[in-house]
C-alpha cells in the first residue's frame, strides 16, 4: 500500500537523503523549493516515489565533445537518469557510475540504447570536458552523458532537483573537496519528469531490478 510521508516524518527522509561521503546535500524539494511528498519505499525497494515530481531543469551545459549539451531538447521521451558528482570524488562517485553501468548492461540491448545517463560535474574547474571524457568510460560506461559549465548554473539546476552543491574547497591538508548530494533522479519518458529517487546504497541489483520499469515509465 502506497502512503505519503508529511512533516516531521518526510524531514527525516530527507536529512536522511542528504547524507554522503562526497559531501552534504538536500533532500527531495519540489519545484517551488517546498519540500516533496514522497511515498515511502518498502524496506525491500530502493526507490524513493515521489509524489510531485521534479520539472526537468533547463540546463545547457558543455558535453565532452566540448559541443553545448541542451538537458531537456537531448533527453526528450527518453528515459533519463541524472547524477551530479566529480571525477576526483574517491568512492560514491565511481560506485554510483559502475553500479548504474552494470546494471544498464542487463537490459536488452533495445532498452540500454534508451536508456540516458547523464553526469553533471559538481567541480567544473577541474572536470573539463576533455577530463569528463576520460574518466566516465572508465567509471561507468562509454555511452554516459559527461556534463561540466560554469558552477553558478549547475548548482542551480540541482537545487531545482532538491539536490544540495556547493563551491568546492579545500580542507585542511590542502586536498579539493566538492560537496554534493548524491542523489540519482529518474525521469520518465512518457512526462519527462523527475519521479523517482535513488541514494547512494543503490546497488546494482536494486538497479537492474527497476531500471526495466524506468524505461518504461512506470513506477519501480
Amino acid at each position: 500500500m502506497r502512503y505519503k510521508i508529511v512533516t516531521a516524518a518526510a524531514l527525516a527522509l530527507a536529512a536522511a537523503l542528504s547524507l554522503s561521503a562526497c559531501g552534504n546535500g538536500g533532500g527531495p524539494a519540489g519545484a517551488d523549493g517546498s519540500l516533496a511528498e514522497v511515498s515511502a519505499p518498502p524496506r525491500d525497494k530502493a526507490a524513493t516515489v515521489l509524489d510531485r515530481p521534479f520539472e526537468k531543469p533547463d540546463l545547457v551545459l558543455t558535453d565532452t565533445s566540448g559541443k553545448p549539451y541542451d538537458l531537456r531538447e537531448r533527453t526528450k521521451g527518453k528515459p533519463t537518469l541524472v547524477y551530479f558528482g566529480y571525477t576526483h570524488c574517491p568512492d560514491v562517485c565511481p560506485l554510483t557510475m559502475s553500479n548504474i553501468a552494470v546494471a544498464r548492461k542487463q537490459l536488452p540491448q533495445a532498452d540500454q540504447d534508451k536508456l540516458q545517463v547523464v553526469f553533471v560535474t559538481t567541480d567544473p574547474e577541474r572536470d573539463t570536458a576533455a577530463e569528463l571524457a576520460k574518466w566516465l568510460p572508465a567509471a561507468g560506461d562509454p555511452s554516459f552523458v559527461g556534463l561540466t559549465g560554469d558552477f553558478p548554473t549547475i548548482q542551480a539546476a540541482a537545487r531545482q532537483l532538491g539536490i544540495g552543491v556547493e563551491p568546492s574547497t579545500r580542507d585542511k591538508d590542502g586536498k579539493v573537496v566538492s560537496m554534493h548530494g548524491t542523489q540519482v533522479v529518474a525521469f520518465s519518458p512518457k512526462t519527462d519528469r523527475g519521479y523517482v529517487l535513488y541514494g547512494e546504497d543503490t546497488t546494482p541489483d536494486d538497479f537492474a531490478k527497476d531500471l526495466p520499469k524506468i524505461v518504461k515509465g512506470e513506477n519501480p
